[in-house]
């Protein structure tokens, strides 16, 4: 009798644990939690007057939608968490692949796989347990069909009764979740159509002044991992910008800067670079599939057919990537090919600086024209530790002189479970470092002829964010002949390579034509 009871219990504790649990973090809070969910109330109700015949399916098929229901429950947590938005049933599932390549990449092929085991786990024990839960509850309820009943209007009426503004009583966070993923259901499902029509305009397409204004000029966009807006209120950020700002004016060079909305948060970095340099908002797989299949006019494309030699040094591919084909690079150095021979730092497969000094070895150096790159660096990627440090840049050789740094042989951590002031500080560490290499890259190898163009593709987890941060994040333009800063004038961006709280703000995918209109000549 004894367990009987207890199981009972427990089933109502999971059911209700369930229904009511918010699907964001930062929302269990024990108040949270003292409320009456509706729907089961409704559930009782509907199990209690069934026929006995179709009680027992009832009961399996809302145990298997319950057991679902809480699947996706979890995944809304977990993409809130990275990603600031709830799990979409029809665009997201794709994105499970890199987050399998992520756990590979970082903390070895054993990890993935038994993350996949037990996430699949994870899932079959929920349905079932949500299945022998309803199940049980049901059967119990039914067995005393009156009592049920009389209790069930009971709580009604106290919800009724008792509801005074702003102190909820009950919840119906379970229905709101299931028609906010049908709303978002639809509009997946009508996305493709959407984003078909958007890529249709394409102003710039077959332009014969594209760039003319850039002509002879060594144009290099790199991307900083994870830079976004909220690593300015760091101090070590802060004070790496403001260093590397005095060097640079020192060295003979003007910047301006400002901010761009990225298409994602905590993650997705390909979708932030493709939103760039295609002018589309790629703000799920399905418009990276879409775009990359398509004839869209890049940035390197544009510098390609202007007769720069386009360059893509991706230190982030470790694999056939058969979609670099469409951004039109005359060539794409891989990690493979950057020659590096040290330790790899967490995540990432290259230093920022050996990134950096193999794009210059390799291409800038010998050059003989003009050259454009695309450099998405990798060393400020999630977890953030360990970092590699500076150093000379005529040391950097093979890369092997990173063997002797301490941290090279820590193994990474993750940021979940740790003390989030140690991961703030860790992250700002990293951006630092990248930013240092970015700056002192353009005081080393800069000159009359060099347009440097660094920014983030989208701010990091909201461990280091908060919640309710923006997903805008830095734009820096840099270059040393007044002719390229007066033609961006009209951009009313903010001196200097930090941008201050009154910057101006745009939309990722409005930068590629901003660029194309003020360095190219006028359309038609």
């Amino acid at each position: 009798m004894v367990l009987r009871r207890t199981v009972t219990l427990l089933a109502g504790l999971f059911v209700l644990f369930v229904l009511i649990a918010p699907s964001d973090l930062e929302k269990f809070t024990f108040e949270a939690f003292l409320r009456v969910p509706l729907e089961g109330l409704v559930g009782v109700m509907v199990l209690v007057l069934l026929p006995d015949r179709f009680r027992k399916p009832a009961a399996i098929v809302a145990g298997v939608a319950l057991g679902l229901f809480t699947v996706v429950k979890i995944m809304d947590i977990g993409f809130d968490m990275v990603l600031y938005r709830p799990f979409d049933l029809v665009l997201d599932w794709p994105l499970l692949v890199p987050a399998i390549d992520f756990l590979d990449v970082t903390f070895g092929r054993y990890a993935s796989v038994l993350a996949v085991v037990l996430a699949v786990a994870l899932v079959v024990g929920i349905v079932l347990l949500a299945s022998v839960s309803v199940l049980r509850l049901s059967s119990v309820a039914a067995s005393r069909r009156p009592v049920a009943i009389r209790a069930v209007a009971l709580v009604a009426v106290a919800c009724v009764s008792l509801a005074v503004p702003g102190i909820p009583v009950y919840s119906d966070a379970a229905a709101t979740s299931v028609v906010d993923h049908a709303r978002r259901v639809q509009v997946g499902l009508h996305d493709q159509e959407v984003f078909a029509a958007e890529a249709s305009v394409d102003a710039y397409r077959g332009h014969p002044g594209l760039l003319s204004s850039l002509q002879g000029k060594d144009v290099v966009f790199t991307f900083v991992e994870s830079y976004g807006k909220s690593a300015l209120d760091l101090p070590e950020v802060s004070a790496k910008l403001a260093d590397g700002n005095a060097r640079l004016k020192a060295a003979g060079y003007t910047a301006r800067s400002a901010y761009l909305t990225s298409p994602t948060a905590g993650g997705g970095s390909w979708m932030a670079q493709a939103t760039l340099l295609s002018g589309l908002w790629i703000d799920n797989q399905q418009r990276y599939r879409n775009l990359v299949a398509s004839d869209r006019l890049t940035l390197p494309r544009a510098f390609r057919e202007a007769s720069w030699r386009s360059v893509g040094v991706v230190p982030g591919i470790t694999q056939a990537w058969p979609e670099g084909d469409f951004f039109h690079y005359d060539k794409v150095y891989a990690a493979q090919d950057l020659g590096y021979k040290g330790p790899r730092f967490g995540y990432a497969t290259t230093p920022d600086q050996f990134t950096l000094e193999s794009f210059q070895r390799n291409e800038r150096s010998r050059a003989d024209g003009p050259l454009m790159g695309v450099i998405p660096m990798v060393s400020s990627h999630a977890p953030w530790s360990p970092t590699p440090d500076s150093v000379d840049w005529s040391a950097l050789g093979d890369g092997s002189i990173y063997s002797s740094m301490p941290s090279s042989d820590d193994p990474p951590e993750s940021i979940f479970g740790r003390d989030p002031a140690a991961v703030r500080s860790d992250y700002g560490h990293s951006i630092s470092y990248s930013l240092e290499s970015v700056v002192s890259y353009v005081e080393r190898y800069g000159d009359e002829n060099l347009v440097f163009v660094f920014l983030g593709d989208h701010q990091p987890a909201q461990m280091v964010t908060g919640e309710g941060a923006s997903r805008d994040v830095p734009i820096t333009i840099v270059a040393k002949d007044p002719a390229v800063l007066s033609r961006v004038s009209s951009w009313k961006w903010d001196d200097g390579i930090r941008p201050g709280g009154t910057a101006p703000v745009s939309k990722m995918s409005d930068f590629r034509d901003q660029f194309l209109s003020t360095f190219s000549a006028p359309l038609g």
